[in-house]
């Protein structure tokens, strides 16, 4: 007799409940000890003593990542893969919400294992350290750590509740200029100026957005100009990202911003020298079968789902690189209303609100709860693969 749903469900939301203010605890606690990428001991000590003392077994490091680890209850399959972020935003803390993430797939992964007897199959929390600036997901993936997993999600924290998000692929360029020093007033000419190389570059990128996607995106700083301002700089140095909606988009649009930075070193005689970073973040791909399956159980608790499906006006996330390997959701939460702006200081303290303490609960209770449909529900699973193979 197969299990039912509706039952296991209730006792998933049970299960949470009972957590609750150890879930909320454990999100105060790497809310207040802010780490950024890839220095995470704290928060991922503090996560695998939590899913140890509930009886998962942990294996860190994992993927050849101190921070990283992943924590197991059963080993069959379908398996269940909930991802957990906890880095923080240098200077300004969890500003991104990154230790409601990290509780609320903790949370749901416990409250997973009190019914697999029933259900069969396994969950895994999976420990995705330095998602903010490297990319640890991809890295991840480059190694494997998705490969056993049927499906993978996780909540945001944001202004809306969605599950039909997207996020543009992104990559990042450093780039530098070499010129010559001289006395700005005495021998201008002796000099080769490598700030004007890169202010001109800087306005070749300006008006190249003029002819790019209204979905593109490319911004930068500048992260060296020259020392006083009576000496010509013999150096300077800019950090860029460029984004698009999917991969092709993306490596054409890097053409054309490196030929603006190219064009900058023309101009004024400087050496350029330039790295595309070492990851690129991928478009995350939503598997919408397992998006609608979530926003049913958002809505079963009392949540109203945005039906809306863009990446414009979206960021980038290392999730995108999970999704091209495995059926994938990254759906969002609220925890302030619509307006609401991550990566701000008000979100911060949004984080460790009593909203944020909800909006972690819920979190947790429906992918508890989107856990039990893939692991009781065959044709949803089969679903979800014909959409993953049509979307890679």
């Amino acid at each position: 007799m197969s299990p039912n749903r509706d039952e296991l469900k209730a006792q998933v939301i049970a299960a949470v409940e009972a957590q609750r203010e150890a879930l909320i605890d454990l999100s105060l606690r790497i809310h207040e000890n802010p780490e950024v990428g890839f220095q995470e001991e704290k928060a991922c000590q503090w996560l695998c003593g939590y899913l140890e003392e509930h009886g998962f077994a942990v294996e860190r490091p994992f993927c050849q990542l101190p921070t990283a680890f992943q924590a197991s209850s059963g080993d069959a399959h379908p398996r269940v893969g909930l991802l957990a972020e906890y880095d923080a935003l240098p200077g300004l803390g969890h500003a991104c919400g990154h230790n409601l993430i990290a509780a609320s797939s903790t949370g749901a992964a416990v409250a997973v294992s009190s019914v697999l007897a029933a259900t069969g199959g396994s969950v895994a929390v999976i420990g995705t350290p330095a998602e903010e600036v490297y990319g640890g997901k991809a890295i991840m993936a480059e190694r494997g750590a998705f490969d056993d997993v049927d499906a993978a999600m996780l909540f945001h924290p944001g202004s809306r509740n969605a599950v039909l998000t997207g996020a543009l692929a992104c990559a990042s360029i450093d780039v530098e200029y070499f010129g010559k020093e001289s006395h700005a007033s005495t021998r201008p000419e002796a000099g080769i100026n490598a700030l004007d190389a890169l202010i001109l570059s800087f306005t070749a990128v300006n008006a190249l957005r003029q002819q790019i996607k209204d979905s593109d995106r490319i911004h930068g700083i500048i992260t060296d100009g020259g020392q006083v301002p009576n000496v010509i700089p013999a150096h300077s140095a800019a950090s860029f990202l460029v984004r698009a909606e999917d991969d092709a988009s993306l490596d054409e649009l890097k053409e054309r911003v490196l030929s603006c930075f190219k064009a900058g070193a023309q101009a004024t005689g400087a050496r350029l020298e330039y790295r595309w970073g070492d990851v690129q973040y991928a478009p995350l791909r939503t598997n919408r079968p397992l998006a609608e399956a979530c926003g049913a159980n958002l809505a079963r608790l009392g949540r109203k789902v945005s039906d809306s499906s863009t990446s414009r006006g979206m960021g980038s996330t290392d999730v995108g690189n999970v999704s091209a390997v495995v059926p994938t959701i990254h759906p969002s939460i609220a925890v302030g209303p619509r307006g609401t702006v991550i990566h701000t200081p008000e979100f911060a303290n949004m984080a460790a609100s009593r909203e944020g303490h909800r909006s972690l609960l819920d979190a947790a209770k429906a992918l508890a709860m989107t856990a039990v449909d893939v692991l009781v529900d065959a044709d949803l699973r089969q679903r979800m693969q014909v959409e993953f193979g049509r979307q890679v």
